[in-house]
């Protein structure tokens, strides 16, 4: 690795670690196709994985941010990370057996209609005192499952699986959520890395370096979300935006492949 490389990675890094901060999820949305068409990695599999490695380190970080301003609903997050680890782990293992470009092409099309669904909601304020119960429970596995099973196909963090998926199960209000999927985005980054790491598909010093650069990255994150999440909508909008950028980006590169 030269030192643009190891730049660009320290640099990508600190968007990804931004992103994990402001709304909770994106980061491997970001990471997977910043490490194939900006820092050059040109495995895509080695790519998902070593993305997978940054991410859950990354949003472990910014969960103890969110942590510490009290944004996080614990045990509904900790019903959904079980299941969704669960789901995570066969989730890998097929994604694993599909071609690579293809893959990144299927996650794009997913993006379009997560963002699609995140806008059609912008305007719910949600339940700020939601908690564990016997009415959600099901919901939370139901959904921690499925979320578990996409994330580890295409091997993502799943933040922008987790919140929309939090939101359906709980009403829990967007700010929360994001939050929230931190701790899933960290248990189904280790679920999914894992499996990776150990077929031989991870890039260690580029991963190290995406975490350094997402750490300041997600300190100034986290401090933008609390801002804009006192703004009805805002972060919706700001959420299913985003998504729509890396996706139409991630299908024109795809298909520019063929």
């Amino acid at each position: 690795m030269d030192a643009l490389q190891a730049a660009l990675a320290l640099g990508s890094g600190s968007v990804v670690g931004f992103t994990l901060g402001l709304v909770g999820g994106g980061g491997s949305v970001l990471a997977v196709p910043l490490l194939v068409y900006l820092v050059g990695v040109t495995n895509p599999h080695v790519a998902i994985g070593t993305s997978a490695v940054a991410v859950a380190a990354n949003a472990l970080l910014n969960l103890a941010n969110h942590a510490r301003s009290g944004n996080v609903k614990w045990r509904c997050a900790a019903v959904f990370t079980v299941a969704g680890v669960l789901g995570a782990v066969v989730g890998a293992w097929f994604g694993r057996q599909m071609d690579g470009e293809r893959l990144l092409a299927l996650f794009a099309v997913l993006m379009m209609v997560v963002g699609v669904l995140m806008l059609r909601n912008r305007k719910g304020v949600g339940l700020p005192h939601v908690t564990l119960g016997r009415d959600n429970f099901p919901k939370l596995v139901g959904f921690g499952l499925a979320t578990g099973l996409l994330s580890g196909f295409f091997g993502i963090g799943g933040g922008f699986l987790i919140v929309p998926g939090l939101v359906a199960a709980t009403g829990m209000p967007i700010l929360n959520a994001m939050a929230s999927s931190l701790l899933a985005v960290t248990g189904f980054g280790v679920a999914t890395s894992a499996s990776y790491a150990f077929a031989g598909l991870v890039n260690w010093t580029i991963a190290g370096l995406f975490v350094a650069g997402g750490f300041a990255g997600g300190l100034l994150g986290t401090r933008v979300a609390r801002r804009v999440g006192q703004r009805r909508g805002a972060l919706n909008v700001l959420f299913a935006g985003l998504i729509f950028v890396v996706a139409t980006y991630m299908l024109a590169r795809t298909f520019m492949a063929f």
